[in-house]
């Protein structure tokens, strides 16, 4: 260990904040091996890596809210043609297009896995090959999911949903299917960016995209008029409007020139071992998406699935709206911590774990009494029926508790993306919410006259189970041994050495 004389120009830095931003993470690293380090140092250091999460996180955020914003607004605009409508659209975002949406998003975090590492181990040109790679395999995920958004109609009258608002689900989920093919493509591109830190640009397409959406989501609605369809055709679209913003950014742009070297077949060389890691990556988060997602859908089974749907439904956008924040700063720290364990810095991985669940939980509280104070008036952005207005109103209570679990959840499941745990994860999530939460939730709506509130109940109790797991299992990691791991993740996941043998060739 270093003596006090040793680490001098680095206490320096500390003492002065306005050098604190030029500390590099193997100089925080070497701090950090002193043991212990004295508590007046641990604010400069929260400092230090407050200021590297929230460039991160304020601008994945941002990402994050307004990528989902997109079909918050289709929904708000939906949710005003009629109830039933709304109820339609509603069971086919959430039990259709929430289905791919969990494959999407499950697969593209092994993108944020291995790209991470790939890039604090200095592998530049290796992030260009596995953004490819998984194109390729989101793209055919797609062609599979294509056929389960064109019969969903039969498909939600089998799980139970009445004919009349299965029938309003298929038609916004056929206008929802051109979205597949973009989403499949930009999961993957937003992965690659976020791994290297490229955040400001993306968030200010996402913005752009944004705007424009709410636009033209009014004109089609109301000035012409094309109804259900019409939202989802517009939806879908600006999808693609992200798309292309993205991949003109990732071929242009000067930041990504390194890690971006053109197409090439080296994408389709060792794909079994990043398949691998893909499949367990989907699964983490496919069990996570579907199981807020499943419990909108058995509402739609109560005695008044109407009334059910809807109130459930609006209090799960705005648990996802959260969501999507939260998802937003899990991202930040799926990069710090990915990135540091590239680099060999398990210390600083560590310390980036501790900071930002501090974080997280300051503003899931802030939250939680937002929705507390506000539960009419958000209520009556999605709808007028005064029936809807009353359920959403007795549901804010769990809605909160719900927000302020969000909080930490979704940023220990970050850790353990940036971290390659997805696999343990999986299991962590199949037993808490399957085996544990949703038989609860079955029991207390349906064998109970709790109704919609038993449901959600079931939900909060799971996803505690799930928190409290995550938390112990990543009080007991062992960061040395994680180093250990990412750098074999990237032997094998990324094949590393084989293109760096093709680079020394050419």
């Amino acid at each position: 260990m270093g003596s006090s004389e040793q680490y001098q120009p680095l206490l320096l830095g500390l003492d002065s904040h306005s050098r604190i931003p030029d500390l590099s993470s193997a100089v925080i690293e070497e701090f950090l091996e002193q043991s212990p380090v004295a508590v007046r140092w641990w604010p400069r250091l929260v400092a230090w890596e407050s200021r590297l999460l929230w460039i991160l996180s304020g601008s994945s955020i941002l990402v994050s809210v307004f990528n989902y914003m997109l079909s918050f607004v289709t929904l708000m605009f939906c949710g005003h043609l009629s109830a039933l409508e709304l109820a339609g659209a509603s069971i086919a975002s959430v039990g259709i297009q929430g289905l791919a949406y969990g494959i999407m998003l499950g697969m593209a975090s092994a993108v944020q896995t291995v790209c991470g590492q790939a890039y604090g181990a200095k592998h530049l040109s290796a992030m260009g090959i596995i953004c490819q790679r998984a194109i390729v395999l989101h793209l055919g995920a797609a062609v599979l999911l294509t056929f389960l958004y064109w019969f969903s109609g039969p498909i939600l009258v089998a799980m139970g949903q009445s004919e009349s608002i299965a029938e309003q689900g298929q038609i916004f989920a056929r206008g929802l299917i051109p979205q597949l093919y973009a989403f499949a493509i930009n999961c993957p591109q937003q992965r690659f960016l976020q791994a290297q830190n490229i955040v400001n640009p993306l968030a200010y397409m996402s913005i752009g995209v944004f705007l424009v959406h709410t636009l033209l989501t009014w004109v089609v609605v109301y000035v012409v008029d094309y109804g259900l369809i019409g939202a989802a055709l517009t939806l879908s679209f600006s999808w693609y409007l992200l798309v292309i913003t993205n991949g003109i950014y990732i071929l242009v742009s000067p930041n990504c020139k390194e890690t971006w070297t053109g197409f090439s077949w080296k994408a389709f060389h060792g794909i079994w071992p990043y398949f691998k890691l893909t499949i367990a990556s989907a699964i983490m988060l496919c069990l996570e998406i579907w199981y807020s997602q499943g419990l909108v859908l058995i509402s739609g089974l109560l005695s008044d699935p109407t009334i059910a749907l809807d109130s459930i439904s609006i209090c799960m956008n705005y648990l996802n709206w959260d969501m999507q924040f939260m998802l937003g700063l899990a991202a930040a720290a799926s990069v710090r911590v990915s990135n540091e364990l590239g680099a060999g810095h398990p210390k600083v991985a560590k310390f980036s774990v501790f900071v930002v669940n501090g974080t997280s939980i300051l503003i899931s509280i802030v939250f939680s009494a937002i929705v507390l104070i506000f539960k009419v008036g958000l209520s009556k952005l999605f709808t007028s029926d005064s029936e809807v207005i009353e359920a959403v109103s007795n549901l804010t209570p769990l809605l909160a508790i719900s927000v302020f679990l969000n909080g930490i959840q979704p940023i220990l499941s970050g850790v353990a993306i940036g971290s390659g745990w997805q696999a343990i994860v999986a299991y962590v999530n199949l037993s808490c919410y399957y085996i544990i939460g949703l038989p609860i939730a079955c029991v207390l709506g349906f064998k109970t006259s709790m109704g919609v509130a038993g449901i959600w109940w079931g939900m909060v109790i799971g996803v505690f189970l799930q928190t409290v797991t995550l938390i112990v299992l990543t009080a007991r990691t062992n960061w040395d041994a994680e180093v250990e791991n990412a750098s074999e993740r990237l032997r094998t996941s990324a094949n590393v050495e084989r293109l760096l043998l093709v680079e020394d060739d050419v």
